[in-house]
């Protein structure tokens, strides 16, 4: 049951991640820092459909947090749910077309085997 838990919790967190990263990119820079600019953006942001389902995803994600706690040790949630990371950082290179460093890689395949370790 814990890793169904963790599945749904990687897959949430990717999710809201890279909605919320594509809206933001669509949107782009904010330059107006006044409170009138910030409130204007914020409707804007608000009525967006990706960072809404962003917020849901997110939300999804937290209470399989929870839910999770209640079924496995703190010392197997946090490391487990770290695999969004190793999803994220694929998907980042391959549906957001961002660069991904060497460093990154590295970082990326240590988690991975992190969490394969955790499996055993």
């Amino acid at each position: 049951m814990a890793w169904l838990y963790v599945a749904i919790i990687v897959v949430s967190t990717v999710a809201s991640d890279l909605l919320q990263s594509w809206e933001m990119k669509r949107q782009g820079e904010v330059t107006d820092f006044g409170l009138g600019g910030i409130g204007a953006l914020l409707k804007l942001l608000l009525t967006k459909a990706p960072l809404i389902g962003s917020i849901v995803f997110l939300a999804v994600s937290f209470y399989a947090f929870l839910a999770l706690l209640a079924v496995a040790d703190l010392s197997f949630a946090v490391p487990a749910t770290a695999l969004s990371l190793v999803a994220e950082t694929i998907l980042a290179r391959l549906v957001l077309k961002e660069r991904v460093t060497p460093a990154r890689w590295g970082g990326t395949v240590l988690v991975a085997l992190g969490v394969a370790l955790l499996a055993l």
